[in-house]
């Protein structure tokens, strides 16, 4: 068998730009890889898509339209050197025409050729070379960079799906918070996260409060000593502050600065941002949730019912979450990572959850009100259910069912 006609299990073919599809079986997430024969493209009107395809006849033609160098390396097999049981194993030769090899060894992350022609043709190149350069740990070459900055106006012409993907790509990474400050360096943060770009140079510091960084810088921060791996966490521990801009204010007398109801204008802010994001209904509450609610007091105080509350606003399954986001709250505004009350709130939540937090958690139901009190469905079955939860949520009563029948038994009916 030759070299040009490798047969490709498990691939497909299914557009017009050429390209095949190659799964890889041996991944949990069936990873695709796509395969293209050479082409020339033609205008980009929509800054993301060649207007006219040709299919071209040589490497070098294909290799100038790629994206970076280290892209645009290709493996040609020379020489069969295994063929058994149906597997072959073909000798490769590397084929870099562009240095990319010379860019990979140097971790450079530099386009093919003229940068703003690259960006020009797709504009979402200019958020996957911050994302690659993250990812990898890389350094973006300084005119693909100065191109960037030139160009970062282009990001808006890009569907929002792919912008969202690339930025949600930067926060899962190792080092997300230096991903955003690259974003923010390059002028794509003001056009993908505005909210974001606005909280720099919004001052904090003041009599009686712990903050030592501007809103922004603080965000940024509270993103990198964010200890979830979550994108959407991470998201909302960058956003979670995104209030305070809009909620300024600073006695002239005392110089103290306050950010009254922050949380709640930034709760809308954040349902503008899923909703440019294009997030999926569970990341969209997510997020929101987790801003709109991360305000919280840690008070040794508190009572078990204020506890309840908030674990029932919060959620239980978001509880871990909002944790995290503490934390990267409390290290990112320069304090510790945690204190005796932080940690005293995490064994109640813990202990206050043995406890029902709904009706539907009591050790009894409405068919037991009405087998008990010889009553019919209606508006009297929630309402003694609801008097009993009371009291259990208040602790002045057991959720243990003899108890509560007891107590049913006990009920007087008007």
């Amino acid at each position: 068998m030759s070299a040009s006609s490798i047969r490709l299990p498990n691939a497909f073919y299914n557009n017009r730009f050429g390209t095949v599809g190659l799964v890889d079986e041996t991944d949990s997430n069936k990873l695709v890889f796509d395969i293209t024969t050479y082409r020339t493209e033609f205008g980009y009107s929509d800054r993301r898509h060649p207007d006219k395809i040709i299919w071209g006849k040589s490497l070098e033609e294909d290799v100038v339209r790629r994206d970076f160098t280290i892209n645009a390396m290709a493996l040609r097999p020379v020489d069969l050197v295994n063929s058994q049981d149906s597997q072959e194993e073909w000798e490769m030769e590397l084929i870099d025409l562009v240095g990319g090899q010379s860019d990979l060894a140097n971790k450079l992350v530099r386009t093919v050729g003229n940068p703003n022609e690259r960006f020009s043709e797709d504009a979402l190149r200019m958020m996957r070379a911050i994302r690659i350069a993250t990812q990898l740990e890389f350094i973006i070459e300084e005119n693909t960079f100065s191109s960037i900055q030139k160009n970062s106006g282009l990001i808006v012409q890009i569907s929002r799906e792919r912008t969202r993907d690339e930025l949600l790509k930067i926060l899962s990474t190792k080092y997300p918070a230096e991903g955003i400050r690259i974003l923010k360096n390059s002028g794509l943060l003001s056009q993908v996260l505005p909210e974001l770009e606005r909280c720099f140079g919004v001052e904090q510091k003041s009599p009686g409060r712990h903050h030592i960084y501007d809103v922004g810088t603080h965000l940024i921060l509270s993103l990198q000593n964010c200890p979830s791996t979550d994108p959407i966490v991470r998201l909302a521990t960058l956003l979670h502050d995104i209030g305070k801009p809009s909620t300024f204010k600073k006695d002239e007398e005392t110089g103290m600065i306050t950010f009254y109801n922050h949380e709640l204008v930034g709760t809308r802010f954040a349902r503008e941002v899923a909703e440019r994001l294009r997030l999926s209904k569970d990341q969209r509450s997510k997020l929101i949730t987790l801003i709109r609610w991360h305000q919280f007091s840690v008070d040794e105080h508190q009572t078990d019912s204020a506890l309840r509350r908030f674990i029932r606003n919060v959620g239980p399954e978001n509880l871990e979450d909002m944790l995290s986001l503490r934390t990267g709250d409390r290290l990112g505004g320069g304090a510790r990572e945690t204190s005796w009350r932080l940690e005293q709130f995490k064994q109640r939540l813990v202990q206050v959850q043995q406890i029902p937090f709904q009706v539907k958690d009591l050790k009894i139901n409405g068919l037991d009100v009405m087998r008990e009190l010889n009553i019919s469905p209606g508006p009297l079955v929630g309402k003694i259910l609801n008097d009993l939860f009371d009291g259990v949520d208040l602790g002045k009563i057991p959720n243990d069912r003899e108890i509560l029948l007891g107590r049913l038994r006990e009920t007087k009916i008007n």
